[in-house]
Parts: C-alpha cells; structure tokens; sequence
C-alpha cells in the first residue's frame, strides 16, 4: 500500500486537528502535527472530534518547521489559498506529504514563494477567504487516494441488517 503524509503546520484548533486524525486514521495516512500548536494534544476536543480512532493512527509530533524538514525528505505539496495550480493538476506519487498550514494564517509566504511549483489550491469563490482546515485536507487526501485507485480501501460497505443481494 502507498504511503501518503499529512502534515499540520501549528494548527490551532482542536476540533479540526482531531477531524484531520480521524481521516488519516480511517485511510491510513500518516499524520505529522508540527509545532508549536495551539492547544495540548490531551485537549478533550481534539479526543472527542476523533472519537475512538487514536489506536488507529502512525503520527509524528516536530517542535517546528526546521524539525519536520530535516527528517523528511518529501515530495512535499504545499496547500494554500495563493498556489497558482489547482491540486488535482498534480499527480501525488507514493511518499507525498500533503502540508497545510494554520487555520488563521496558513503555510509561511517564504515557504511558498521557495516552493512555488509544489504549490496548490482547491478552486472556490473570490470573495470566499478559504475552505475548513479540516475540509481542506480530506479533499486532499482523497484525490490522491483516487489516483491511487484506493489501493488497500474497502470500497464497498454492509448493511447490517439487509444483504445487497
């Protein structure tokens, strides 16, 4: 099975950073939170917005970006608001780190300006500032999995009480 990388550069806000979790549990993303962050991961939100799937996740903690780069090596694709290509204009191959920034500032301008070819956005509106954070990275993670053709997902489901057939 691939692998594909989530990176959260010193996200803010529990809820989203336990949604991110619970995705990257639930694909088998790894998931790398870089600080400095802005709540303590044994905050009762983060727990609760990724209910019982803690046991499930491979995450990585870095005390900040310097950290994160010199123990990953990438590809790196940078998700913001400012990229000048769209994300599904890129193929994602195995090893890719899908990075996102904070939710009140997003990613470093310098780190982008220095990466501008690896960067990318989801199209929206002009007047619109920017999707949820934790929006944001499922699409991600999802149209890579989708290029991937979903290697190692169940793509089909049960009823529990009826069967399909």
């Amino acid at each position: 099975m691939p692998t594909l990388n989530i990176v959260l550069v010193e996200p803010q806000i529990p809820q989203n950073t336990g949604n991110v979790a619970r995705t990257c549990a639930c694909t088998g993303a790894r998931l790398h939170l870089v600080g400095p962050m802005g709540f303590v991961v044994d905050d009762k939100k983060l727990k609760r917005a990724g209910l019982d799937y803690w046991h499930m996740l491979d995450i990585t903690y870095y005390q900040d970006l310097d950290e994160f780069f010199s123990k990953n090596e990438g590809p790196f694709y940078y998700f913001t608001t400012k990229a000048p290509q769209r994300y599904t204009d890129v193929q994602y191959p195995d090893g890719a780190y899908l990075v996102f920034g904070r939710e009140d500032a997003g990613l470093p301008e310098k780190l982008l300006f220095e990466n501008q070819p690896w960067c990318v956005r989801l199209p929206m509106r002009n007047d619109a500032r920017s999707l949820n954070l934790s929006n944001t990275v499922a699409i991600g993670v999802y149209e890579t999995l989708r290029q991937w053709n979903f290697d190692g997902l169940l793509e089909q489901g049960h009823l529990r009480n009826y069967d399909w057939k």
